[in-house]
């Protein structure tokens, strides 16, 4: 099971016309993921866009028993996400940031496998 963090194209919107989480996700399924998503905006919008998708309104909840999960957007109330208390919910706690929002080191001492994208 995949937790993707942000759907919308950029933070602080509900606007999801071409925002690369919809191809991320829909490739995701394809591929057979269970994909579970949160957005502090843009869920609304993404459950006319996407089928197949679990959406939880507390991200948290949404990371319990994840494999990975994918930050997608960088929306301001992810910075404020206790990255300890995921880590311990996560199945196998793999983090790819794929807005670089985190510092690796603290990510690595809050439990997670860190990934950044272009780092």
């Amino acid at each position: 099971m995949i937790g993707v963090l942000g759907i919308s194209f950029k933070p602080c919107t509900d606007d999801i016309r071409e925002a690369p989480a919809l191809e991320i996700i829909k490739l995701l399924i394809e591929r057979g993921a269970h994909v579970r998503a949160h957005d502090p905006a843009a869920m609304e919008n993404a459950r006319n866009a996407l089928q197949g998708v679990e959406f939880f309104e507390d991200p948290y909840r949404m990371a319990d028993g994840a494999d990975a999960l994918v930050l997608l957007t960088e929306w301001p109330e992810y910075r404020e996400l206790d990255l300890s208390k995921i880590a311990k919910t996560m199945r196998t706690p793999v983090f790819l940031d794929g807005r670089n929002m985190f510092d690796p080191m603290e990510a690595k001492k809050a439990g997670l496998r860190y990934m950044g994208v272009g780092r």
